[in-house]
């Protein structure tokens, strides 16, 4: 039995391997890891962020809230005018009333009275003329004269305290009237001064939000203060994404072949072959 047998024996190809290298441009992967290293150097920096601020209550507002603790300004008003109203509505008495008489009644009666005296004098002159003085008719004329003289009297006196009542009277609806007109003020009083109150926040509620936009307006520009090494780092990043593409690749490969023992072998039966083919036929080998 031939070991060898017949024909040229090989193994199995090995598969093809192919390793690809691809990077950047020298210059372009320079400029990447730099900005790796600015990246990390930014972000290791801690950010100062600015502090929230509130603005305070206006000046204005700061009124408006004083003002508001002001409580009861119309009272004193409002006081007035009750006791302007319970003074007028107490009873009229002749102290009251003594206040409005005529200073010259004193006269009239005066004169009313002497004028009775008088014709007084003149009926008993009469009746001394006529013999009759002491008479009953003397008598009954004389007590006719002085009973008219006490009524004028009592009339004009009557007529005086009635021109006192009426106008005691109405010195009561005058005062009674001016006490409403009191309390209806210390009420607008009141009334105007939440008027006020309510104008001082307003006007000091748009200073207020005017302050806080200032101060919002701030912090904003020291966020972006904080944050623009950021951007630039990002504008950076960008600008290096949407760059040139170039690339360079070192590529290396292996192709389907035999080992050097596979080799040798094939070799040593060829020649075998080519041995055995040139012998005469029947040697045995």
């Amino acid at each position: 039995m031939s070991f060898f047998g017949g024909g040229r024996s090989s193994q199995p190809a090995t598969p093809t391997t192919q390793t690809s290298f691809v990077r950047e441009a020298p210059g372009i992967e320079e400029r990447k890891i730099e900005l790796m290293d600015i990246a990390r150097q930014v972000a290791q920096e801690p950010i100062n962020l600015p502090a929230i601020q509130v603005s305070p209550l206006s000046g204005l507002e700061q009124q408006g809230i004083t003002a508001a603790g002001q409580t009861g300004v119309g009272s004193g008003t409002v006081g007035q005018g009750i006791q302007q109203i319970l003074g007028a509505a107490a009873p009229i008495g002749s102290a009251q009333i003594s206040q409005y008489l005529n200073p010259y009644q004193q006269y009239v009666t005066g004169e009313i009275a002497r004028q009775g005296q008088m014709m007084q004098n003149q009926l008993s002159g009469q009746a001394v003329g006529m013999g009759a003085f002491g008479g009953g008719r003397e008598g009954v004329q004389q007590a006719e004269l002085q009973k008219r003289t006490l009524e004028a009297m009592g009339q004009a006196q009557a007529q005086g305290f009635g021109t006192a009542l009426g106008a005691a009277q109405r010195q009561q609806q005058v005062g009674l009237a001016a006490g409403q007109q009191l309390g209806q003020m210390g009420g607008l009083q009141q009334q105007m001064a939440g008027q006020d109150i309510n104008q001082l926040f307003a006007a000091g509620g748009v200073q207020r939000q005017l302050a806080q936009q200032a101060l919002d307006a701030q912090r904003q520009n020291q966020l972006q203060q904080a944050y623009e090494p950021y951007q630039r780092a990002e504008f950076l990043a960008n600008l290096y994404a949407a760059g040139p593409k170039t690339q360079s690749g070192v590529t290396m490969g292996t192709a389907p072949s035999t080992s050097p023992m596979a080799q040798a072998l094939g070799t040593g039966i060829g020649a075998y072959a080519a041995f055995s083919g040139a012998k005469p036929a029947g040697t045995v080998v």
